[in-house]
């Protein structure tokens, strides 16, 4: 076991070990440490307050930085690839809300001619609404049982409408389901002021949190 490893198995203040009946916390801030209690967390700070905003430091870049297992967008939900950063690239099906890559929608449509068969959704087999009406309501149904990726969308929709307040609810929720994309929206509706009162602080936190997603145009301008 390494050195670090080892000093983490004891309270960094007291030096008492990690037992049964002692829990040790690791420091709020940092990986570094660990306290048996608040007492020795506070006893301890002057000693390890440079080291832990050097090792935050450290650790904020590694999430911000580092190459995402997948796009933002995550995987097809077929061949389970990467989906494109390219949206021309890939379908929404309105019926499940699941992004489908460009291949795996050609290659349903190709079974579905040589079958002669009704167009269905390559990944829940429902038949493809006719309307956008049709669209609308199963793309609603996604959001009341909070799918991310419609309420994202709804909050797309509501924004190219001009309608910025819709769109900053629908998009703040979206990005408490996990969208990086909604992060990045909101970002881009905190600093113009549409929607929201115009807010640089929280406009740059949703775009750093679009970034540690792996969202590509938030990391551009994360480091401009």
């Amino acid at each position: 076991m390494s050195e670090d490893n080892m000093s983490k198995l004891c309270c960094a203040s007291c030096g008492i070990a990690e037992a049964d009946e002692i829990k040790l916390k690791e420091c709020a801030n940092c990986d570094l440490v660990r306290y048996c209690s608040d007492e020795c967390k506070q006893n301890h700070k002057s000693q390890h307050e440079e080291d832990c905003k050097k090792r935050a430091a450290e650790l904020r870049d590694e999430m911000l930085f580092k190459q995402p297992e997948s796009s933002h967008l995550g995987d097809c939900p077929i061949c389970c690839l990467p989906l494109p950063l390219d949206p021309t690239k890939s379908i929404m099906a309105s019926c499940c809300s699941k992004a489908i890559c460009e291949g795996c929608s050609h290659a349903n449509k190709i079974r579905e001619i040589e079958e002669r068969r009704h167009p269905k959704c390559p990944f829940c087999r429902k038949l493809i609404p006719d309307t956008d009406v049709e669209c609308d309501k199963r793309r609603m149904e996604r959001i009341e049982v909070n799918d991310p990726v419609a309420t994202r969308l709804e909050g797309y929709i509501r924004y190219k409408r001009g309608d910025y307040t819709s769109a900053f609810r629908y998009l703040m929720k979206s990005a408490e389901l996990g969208s990086a994309d909604a992060h990045y929206r909101l970002s881009v509706l905190y600093r113009n002021g549409r929607g929201v009162e115009k807010d640089e602080k929280r406009a740059m936190h949703h775009l750093e949190q679009a970034a540690i997603g792996g969202h590509p145009d938030a990391r551009f301008k994360f480091v401009l």
